[in-house]
């Protein structure tokens, strides 16, 4: 009997780490060295508020600057140059209808198409229109940015500067998920085409790689739910009866009580 007491608590801390272990292991169903087929990505679209730049070059520099947005050297706000700003190229800002206004072919309708499309769209017209027969067309977009909120280390708005990033670098960005966030809790909020769309992954299963959800687009928000223990500090009561270390306490308390009592 003294004996059975005196394991209670390592008893005790092992079903705790099994649980846990269980709740915040990524991936536990992925199987190992096994060639898995990869979803295909599909292109970040340019939408309604979005900040792109188009650049177009030709053998004649001359002609093509007619259809480039001047170079700028200060920073918006300040009334000095700026060393870091400087040779930076302004965007077009696509209005509401999706349009932007461009030099010398006037309104472009781009929500909806990918980079290539308009780049393609843009030089296709150029050329058809004898007005840069060797134009090379360049698309970027300058605005691109995430936004991870609720149990990370690090929550935040952030800023890519590529057009394919996956839900796991965007947690990578803001510093992993804390100990006390919902590794099957993961909420996806997605605004597209006046819709809004919320998806729900489970960092714990390899379905996450599959989910429409898993590459990220442009204004992406990303919520990591809070677990039973950090919501049960919102109330101190649940919290001291929830804790892992208060039970092991008492377990401990009670070992050492019993060995008395048997003494």
């Amino acid at each position: 009997m003294r004996s059975l007491f005196r394991f209670l608590p390592i008893c005790i801390l092992f079903l705790s780490s099994c649980n846990s272990s269980k709740n915040v292991t990524y991936f536990q169903d992925i199987p190992l060295e096994q060639n898995i087929s990869i979803v295909k990505s599909s292109d970040i679209k340019v939408m309604p508020k979005d900040l792109i730049s188009i650049v177009v070059s030709s053998k004649n520099p001359e002609l093509a600057a007619l259809f480039n947005l001047p170079k700028v050297s200060y920073q918006a706000g300040s009334a000095t140059s700026n060393e870091s700003t400087a040779n930076q190229i302004l965007g077009y800002t696509v209005d509401s209808g999706g349009n932007i206004d461009f030099p010398v072919l006037g309104s472009i309708h781009v929500a909806g198409l990918s980079k290539e499309q308009l780049a393609s769209m843009i030089k296709e017209r150029l050329v058809k229109e004898s007005l840069v027969n060797d134009a090379v067309v360049t698309v970027d977009l300058l605005n691109l940015k995430i936004s991870v909120l609720g149990e990370v280390k690090n929550p935040g708005k952030y800023s890519i500067d590529r057009d394919q990033i996956t839900l796991l670098e965007a947690i990578s960005m803001a510093g992993d998920l804390t100990i006390y966030g919902k590794r099957n809790g993961i909420m996806i909020i997605r605004e597209a085409g006046g819709n809004r769309i919320t998806y729900k992954m489970d960092l714990r299963s390899s379905e996450t790689f599959s989910s429409p959800a898993y590459y990220l687009r442009q204004n992406d928000v990303i919520y990591v739910e809070p677990n039973n223990t950090r919501a049960g500090q919102s109330s101190i009561n649940e919290n001291n009866v929830k804790s892992v270390s208060l039970w092991m306490s008492i377990a401990s308390f009670a070992t050492t009580l019993a060995v008395l009592i048997f003494k």
